[in-house]
């Protein structure tokens, strides 16, 4: 045994017990007649004092970061740290032994505010991970998960693991494909979510199911998107709508971030918002409600203006109250922002309605007394407002618009502090227009259609909306789920819409087509994403640091050296032979 007692459990009532502790020395301090320890292990630090000449002599030459042991006795400190829980005591050294030498040059600080590169982080991952900030992370998921399971199985979901080599087959994202060695030229696919396999189980009999999955998608990566793998709460129901999905994810996530957070945590049921108007007010799928800013369609107000700029335009504005307060350069600020690539538009324009009830700055020339009325009138602009207009053509105004009111939301600190506002955003479009002007499933090609066959066969493919839904969480995309499209006919019509015709749809997804032939129960499910979840609770903007071993910026696992070269003889296993480009 290596220690009787853990570096964070000492306390005064233990003074004068004999103790054995292990762990890693985060500071050692060199007094002359008396060396001290910081003794650190997973739960806590306490602090060691070596007075016999000959352990002194032994451990004036430790580095930082070595692992030790030591046995002792428990004494009073002199000096006492109430800062720390084990401050008021320290252990006088009677034995001690180095378990794991550490290099004398650490490639960087561990428990240190200092700034270290990332990558560099990234390649010492498991110095990293001792670092107590990222450490707590780590434990937090561990607990999330668990909290996760015990609330899946209250409410009466089975855990079922589905397969990790998988089929290939159209989901929204790139494949990771694996070669099958037994089968020369065929390949696996690792899933990018266990879609079908969740179906299947319901086709089995399963009433609710669940899993903590691993799901695989080659897609770049994001601050808040981890490259190559991720892990989401899958889950489906038998003869279930898509309001006893809403009710389990009500009944999870709330529950889950308020038990591990201090802040305000909204309670079901949460806010609905249909997708058109989502794009309407918010310029996007996934608004974050916590900032006041609304987007507003004036492009009537400006029918027959002089303004050259909006004219044939579609023309978005947002409001700001109290906006008149700024100056100039935070006005110009905005236009900087506005025009940089990541954002697309050909320029900002903007006014102020002045206290004095004047308009003034930016195009307040082309705002007549006509214009001024009907923004005041139909649109709530009051005095001290600035008004920020949008114009370009529909769908690349509302993208611009919902841009600019994030920014503005930081800029001004408008969002709403310490709380976790959720909505759902509903009636996504079961079709859109790929960039080839094909139509293409805009969400997920498993859902049912609103109005079933009828809408297949008698509305224009753009019009149609499925019953499919993602929940938000401040801005951030926490869950999809959706309404399943179990009718083989149905489905069959679907894909034909998009371009697949019926061998396509039994060549693609035989197991799913084959096993709807055969007595399929309505069902519906959803998968919150358990890494973006695990980011906000710990209240971090980089999913990198909610993972203990992530992939770098370029989908590189800088630790392990992955992806790497593999020899010529692994590569004949697999039936592969590499072209040179």
């Amino acid at each position: 045994m290596y220690r009787t007692k853990t570096c964070g459990e000492l306390n005064i009532k233990n003074v004068g017990e004999e103790v054995e502790l292990a762990g890693w020395i985060q500071k050692i301090r060199n007094l002359g007649g008396m060396i001290f320890i910081d003794l650190r292990d997973e739960f806590g630090i306490t602090q060691i004092v070596i007075n016999d000449e000959k352990m002194q002599e032994i451990a004036k030459d430790y580095n930082t970061e070595s692992c030790i042991h030591i046995k002792g006795k428990i004494v009073e400190r002199s000096n006492k740290n109430l800062k720390i829980p084990t401050g008021e005591i320290e252990v006088v050294a009677s034995e001690i032994e180095v378990l794991g030498k550490c290099k004398t040059v650490l490639p960087f600080e561990i428990n240190t505010d200092q700034e270290v590169r990332e990558d560099l982080r990234l390649e010492y991952r498991f110095l990293d991970l001792r670092n107590e900030k990222l450490h707590n992370s780590i434990l937090l998921r561990a607990k999330i998960l668990k909290t996760l399971r015990d609330k899946m199985d209250e409410l009466g979901f089975t855990e079922i693991q589905t397969p990790i080599l998988a089929n290939s087959s159209p989901e929204g994202a790139r494949d990771y494909l694996v070669p099958s060695r037994l089968n020369p030229g065929e390949f696996y696919a690792l899933p990018q979510a266990p879609q079908q396999f969740k179906q299947l189980l319901m086709v089995s009999g399963f009433n609710k199911y669940f899993q903590i999955a691993p799901c695989f998608r080659d897609e770049d990566p994001r601050a808040d998107r981890a490259p190559g793998e991720f892990y989401q709460l899958d889950f489906e129901m038998s003869f279930a709508t898509q309001e006893d999905v809403f009710k389990v994810i009500e009944s999870v996530v709330p529950y889950t971030f308020a038990k591990f957070t201090n802040c305000k945590v909204d309670e079901g049921p949460f806010v609905r918002i249909p997708y058109r108007e989502a794009m309407e007010k918010y310029g996007i799928d996934k608004p974050d409600l916590r900032n006041p800013l609304i987007i507003q369609d004036v492009t009537k107000c400006f029918e027959g203006s002089e303004f050259k700029a909006f004219e044939g335009k579609t023309i978005k504005a947002i409001v700001v109250p109290n906006g008149a307060e700024q100056g100039r350069k935070f006005f110009d600020k905005m236009g900087e922002f506005a025009v940089t690539e990541e954002v697309g538009a050909k320029g900002l324009a903007w006014v102020k309605f002045e206290q004095d009830g004047t308009v003034a700055g930016g195009i307040a020339k082309f705002i007549t007394d006509e214009i001024k009325e009907q923004l005041e009138k139909e649109y709530g602009v009051e005095k001290n407002s600035a008004i920020f207009f949008i114009a370009d053509e529909f769908a690349k105004a509302q993208k611009i618009a919902g841009l600019v009111r994030i920014e503005l939301g930081k800029r001004l600190d408008l969002l709403e502090k310490d709380v976790f506002r959720f909505c759902f955003i509903v009636d996504f479009p079961m079709y859109e227009l790929s960039d080839e002007g094909t139509i293409d499933f805009n969400h997920n090609p498993f859902s049912m259609p609103q109005g079933g066959m009828e809408a297949l066969e008698t509305q224009d493919p753009l019009d149609i909306v499925a019953y499919q839904f993602d929940l938000v969480c401040n801005g951030y995309e926490m869950a999809s789920g959706a309404v399943r499209n179990h009718d083989p006919e149905i489905m069959v019509k679907a894909f034909e819409i998009a371009g697949y015709n019926e061998e396509d749809v039994k060549n693609r997804f035989g197991a799913l087509y084959n096993a709807f032939q055969y007595g399929t129960p309505p069902h519906a499910g959803a998968a919150p994403g358990i890494d973006r979840m695990v980011m906000l609770i710990a209240d971090s903007t980089n999913i990198r640091e909610v993972i203990a071993f992530p992939k770098n910026k370029k989908a590189r696992d800088l630790l392990m050296r992955a992806p790497s070269r593999v020899t010529e003889e692994q590569l004949r296993d697999v039936h592969i032979k590499l072209r040179e480009e």
